[in-house]
């Protein structure tokens, strides 16, 4: 909010400029790193014999981007592929690679490639992808004999909602939903309306967060109708013929059970919502026979649109298989009618009831607080997780499943945003019946885990004796490189792939035995960008006033120069805790092999400028009221990391600027509003005026009738006169995200404009929350770099 002016950095600004222009390219060194090949993904088979590697393109264009969208009931869809849009995939080769042996064969792939990624059939033998062309999703296989893909004839996969492929028990056969044979043409808007489209409330209290992309009118519910519904078919992976199973319907869910011989479905059905997404519609949940018969019907459920802010519907809900029975379900179910703020001895009850006829529902456990996931092990062994609203606190007991009696022995219990406490999570295997369940070995299961510590993260591998209570460490990564443990190859845990890499060398994958130091080197991979080895990064703490820790990771650019103070960028995003010890925890690495992607704000250090990046800005307090002092807090952290960076001697106090995406653009034109401390900013995407999301906005609990004074101390567009600093405002024209409406960006640029405030506002056509096509990409980075160039290096 500096108010002298920087008049005469504006001078050759005019009062008001509108205007469309054509997509720039920042700065030839900064293109090349942006056109880099990123390394293949990776897909480890189920017996952990093969990998499946995939090369793939990072950007679409804009004239894909830019193609037909259906936005219907919060998802975007293609209409011409009746897939997502834009187009999820972009796999274009295929290679697979045996682990013992490091043997490569390339797999024949369909001419103009555009892949899913594969999905192993559960013994490892076989896979199943999709490819997109520029009207419809075939099917493939492949499998480890076979040095190229086989189409599955005469089907069309219909891939809106859910899993559209996935392997029934056995292996020899796909479970997949395809677009109806006989589905007709899609339904043609009325050029007249047959009257006004309305909406009416009963009464009843219904809190509804800001959705995007809901059904407006009956046309709209016709065409989700039309696109979503889809065919179950099972098809055969040797003679590629498809079976259809049941009628066509919306399927939100369908599961396979480990007896091959049933389906847990959840299929939407009528009265849809104008207010709500999908996931709130009345559905159906069901079990069907393979022919498409009901047998079991588990729940009716209403439109979910009186479940409060942080609650969950009442009634069976998270409905799942048992993976070690033929035909068991296992389901929670709310004892406090689903409301947090409702007072409760036991908010969650685990329910479970197999198929057999004449069988009823089984209360497993009462749990305290609420129920937070649930993974299955051997012999009735089970973790069951809950959390504690009001705490943060998350907590994982041991349950056997077949003995009610046994008391549940705690796992562990910490704040849910404690990194040090994390103790990891269990290693998983696939069953023969393509069920998940813990890895087990006798009395062991094994625990991998990031490994936070207070100079970075330190991935391990741990093995946790359940009889004993004892863990003991297999592996630890070291304190030089970073390096992750991908999947576990021995019973006992002693043979473990591993992701490697370091500041200098890019990821590559190993084969670690316990006990020795030695790995053996699977892959190859090269270095794409090597003038990003010249960038320097290092991690740095401090205190704020009130004693919180924080801490930023330094970047300098190639050519630094030591002890010259550079033009400087403050990167972050603000994040709610309940306790600053946690709040000052260290999380990352800079041990990493550094790339740039997208459209990120380290571009910029290939055009000069010194980045704190990743800077903590805790906002801490009781969950209920943490934003009370989020102002206050947010420009203390802001200040001690200025006054960091320049003690260290490698920034210049007069040169620093702010930037940040979603919630880090509202906390930039916050920063902007309410402090004297930066040059200029960048805010992309962010939600300005927060009266525009009244039921609560990231964790904030209370609505604006509860809060008023919150929301609108929190909103930079009430403080729009108070900013006086040039901002760049860029936004997606088809922004997606809760809350973040592009017309969020437009009011905060007129009323900066208004105020004589110097502000530019990008908007970016037929784009989202997340930047996608190229062409924009690149413009985003040339507008930030002009930006910051113009208004604080110069």
């Amino acid at each position: 909010m500096r108010s002298a002016a920087l008049s005469l950095l504006a001078v050759s600004m005019c009062a008001s400029v509108w205007a469309a222009e054509t997509y720039q390219k920042p700065p030839k060194q900064i293109l090349d790193v942006l056109d880099a090949p990123p390394p293949p993904i990776a897909v480890v088979s189920p017996d952990r014999s093969h990998i499946l590697f995939g090369d793939y393109e990072l950007y679409p264009g804009i004239a894909e981007v830019s193609a037909p969208m259906l936005r219907l009931a919060g998802v975007r869809i293609d209409p011409a592929t009746n897939g997502p849009h834009p187009r999820a995939g972009r796999i274009k080769a295929l290679s697979l690679l045996r682990i013992d042996g490091g043997t490569v064969t390339k797999i024949g792939v369909p001419l103009n490639a555009f892949l899913s990624t594969p999905l192993w059939s559960p013994d490892g033998t076989r896979f199943a992808l999709t490819n997109t062309t520029a009207d419809g999703i075939g099917l493939y296989v492949g499998s480890l004999n076979s040095p190229a893909l086989r189409r599955v004839p005469q089907v069309r996969i219909n891939d809106t909602l859910g899993s559209s492929v996935q392997w029934f028990a056995g292996s020899s056969r796909l479970l997949v939903k395809i677009v109806p044979p006989a589905r007709g043409k899609p339904p043609v808007r009325p050029a007249v309306p047959a009257g006004p489209n309305v909406q009416e409330g009963s009464g009843a209290s219904g809190p509804v967060r800001t959705y995007q992309d809901l059904l407006k009118d009956p046309h709209d519910e016709a065409l989700f109708d039309y696109y979503f519904t889809a065919q179950l078919a099972s098809v055969d992976f040797g003679t590629l013929q498809a079976a259809p199973i049941g009628k066509p319907a919306i399927f939100v869910q369908v599961n396979p059970a480990p007896d091959g011989k049933h389906l847990l479905v959840t299929t939407v059905r009528r009265p849809y919502s104008y207010l709500h997404p999908f996931s709130m519609f009345p559905r159906e949940i069901e079990v069907w026979n393979t022919a498409g018969a009901v047998v079991r019907k588990v729940a009716s459920k209403p439109l979910a649109d009186n479940v409060p802010i942080e609650g969950v519907e009442t009634g069976p809900r998270n409905v799942t298989w048992r993976p070690t029975e033929p035909s068991t379900l296992i389901w929670a179910e709310a004892l406090d009618g689903g409301d947090p703020r409702r007072q409760a001895t036991h908010r969650d009850r685990l329910m479970s009831q197999p198929l057999a006829e004449g069988s009823q529902p089984l209360e497993i456990r009462r749990l305290e607080h609420r129920f937070n996931g649930l993974q299955f092990g051997e012999g009735g062994l089970a973790l069951v997780g809950d959390y504690d609203r009001d705490k943060r606190w998350v907590r994982v007991f041991r349950l056997f499943l077949d003995d009610p009696s046994a008391e549940p022995r705690l796992l562990y219990g910490r704040n849910s945003s404690d990194r040090y406490g994390n103790i990891g999570s269990p290693a998983t295997r696939v069953l023969a019946n393509g069920q998940s369940i813990i890895r087990q070995s006798g009395d062991y299961l094994f625990l991998q885990g990031t490994g936070a510590t207070p100079e970075g993260d330190r991935p391990f591998l741990d093995r946790f004796n359940l009889r004993t209570w004892q863990s003991e460490r297999l592996w630890r990564a070291g304190t030089s490189g970073y390096e992750t443990v991908v999947a576990i190859l021995s019973e006992d845990g002693s043979r473990f792939l591993t992701a490697r890499e370091s500041p200098t060398e890019p990821p590559n994958y190993f084969v670690r035995t316990t006990g020795s130091g030695q790995a053996v080197r699977l892959t190859n991979f090269t270095d794409p960008t090597p003038v990003l080895r010249k960038i320097k990064k290092e991690l740095v703490k401090y205190n704020r006033p009130d004693g919180t820790q924080c801490s930023f990771t330094l970047y300098l650019p190639p050519d630094y120069k030591e002890g010259v103070r550079y033009p400087t960028i403050l990167y972050a995003y603000p994040l709610e805790y309940t306790d600053p010890g946690v709040a000052g925890q260290i999380g990352g690495s800079t041990e990493r092999f550094t790339t740039i992607r997208a459209a990120s704000h380290l571009f910029l250090l290939l055009a000069g400028y010194v980045i704190l990046n990743d800077t903590t800005i805790p906002i801490v307090g009781d969950p209920e009221t943490v934003n009370n002092t989020y102002i206050e807090q947010l420009a203390m952290s802001a200040q001690a990391a200025i006054d960091k960076a320049v003690e260290m001697g490698v920034t210049d106090r007069a040169r620093v600027g702010v930037t940040g995406h979603s919630y880090g653009g509202f906390m930039t034109a916050n920063l902007l509003a309410h402090t004297d401390l930066f040059r200029t900013g960048v805010a992309r995407s962010g939600a300005y005026n927060r009266t525009l999301t009244p039921f609560g906005f990231q964790s904030e609990r209370r609505t604006f009738w509860e809060a008023p004074e919150v929301y609108m101390k929190m909103s930079p567009f009430v403080y729009a006169n108070k900013i006086n600093e040039p901002i760049l405002l860029i936004h997606g024209e088809a922004d997606d995200n809760s809350g973040t409406f592009p017309i969020q960006s437009e009011r905060l640029y007129q009323a900066i404009r208004g105020n004589g405030g110097t502000v530019r506002l990008v908007m970016l056509p037929n784009e989202a929350h997340g930047y996608a096509a190229l062409e924009t990409i690149q413009h985003v980075i040339y507008e930030t770099v002009a930006w910051f160039d113009r208004y604080l290096k110069n």
